[in-house]
C-alpha cells in the first residue's frame, strides 16, 4: 500500500499545484504555447466530467460528485485488500493512477467553489476571498489546461458530413487528473492478462 500511497500523493501534488497556479495566474480562456504549436496551456473550466464534458446541471453535478466519492472509497478499499496479497506491481500502479485522478477532480468539485472567486475572461481568481467562494460544497468547477492540437487541417470536400470543415486532433482540453485516469484505465485494458494472476 506504501507504493500506492506515494503514487497517489505525487500525482495529486502535481495536479493540484498546477491547477492552483493556473487559477490564480491566468484569465479564463488565456493560452500560451509551451512547445511550438502542438502543446499549449489553455485555461478552461468544466462542470466535472473528463475532457470538458458536462452532465445534467446542478443535480447532475452533485450526483456525479457523490458517485465519484463512493467509487473512490470502494477502489481505495479494494486496493488496500489486494496489496496485502502477492499481486503485480503494474496492477497497483494502474489503480493508484485511477484513484489519484479521481481524487484530483473531486477536490476541484468539492472545494474550489469554496476557496476561489469566479474566474472570468478579464479577471484572475483569488484564493480564500473574504466574501467566500463562487459555489457551494461539491459544486465547484474542474480546472483544465492541457491542450495538444497535434494535427490541424481541413477535411476534403468529398468527406461525408464534415467535408470542407476544419479539424483539430486532439481537440479536448484536460488536466493531469484526467491523464492519470486515462493512462490507468488503458494500461489495465492492454496489460490485463499480465496483471491478473491465472489460477
Amino acid at each position: 500500500m506504501k507504493k500506492a500511497g506515494i503514487i497517489i500523493f505525487l500525482i495529486l501534488l502535481v495536479d493540484q499545484c498546477l491547477k492552483i497556479w493556473i487559477k490564480t495566474h491566468m484569465y479564463l480562456g488565456e493560452s500560451f504555447s509551451v512547445f511550438g504549436h502542438w502543446f499549449y496551456i489553455n485555461f478552461t473550466e468544466n462542470e466535472g466530467m473528463a475532457f470538458g464534458m458536462t452532465f445534467g446541471g446542478d443535480w447532475g453535478k452533485l450526483t456525479l460528485s457523490l458517485f465519484r466519492i463512493i467509487v473512490v472509497i470502494g477502489m481505495v478499499w479494494w486496493l488496500y485488500k489486494i496489496t496485502r496479497k502477492p499481486v503485480k506491481t503494474g496492477l497497483i500502479v494502474c489503480f493508484s493512477l485511477i484513484i489519484a485522478g479521481a481524487i484530483g477532480n473531486i477536490i476541484d468539485s468539492a472545494v474550489y467553489g469554496l476557496i476561489f472567486t469566479e474566474s472570468s475572461f478579464n479577471q484572475v481568481a483569488t484564493i480564500f476571498p473574504a466574501g467566500g467562494g463562487y459555489a457551494p460544497f461539491l459544486h465547484g468547477k474542474v480546472v483544465d489546461m492541457l491542450y495538444f492540437p497535434l494535427i490541424t487541417g481541413t477535411w476534403p470536400d468529398w468527406f461525408p458530413v464534415a467535408g470542407g470543415q476544419d479539424f483539430i486532433f486532439f481537440r479536448p482540453i484536460f488536466n493531469i487528473a484526467d491523464s492519470s485516469i486515462t493512462i490507468g484505465v488503458l494500461s489495465l485494458v492492454i496489460f490485463q492478462n499480465k496483471f491478473f494472476l491465472k489460477k
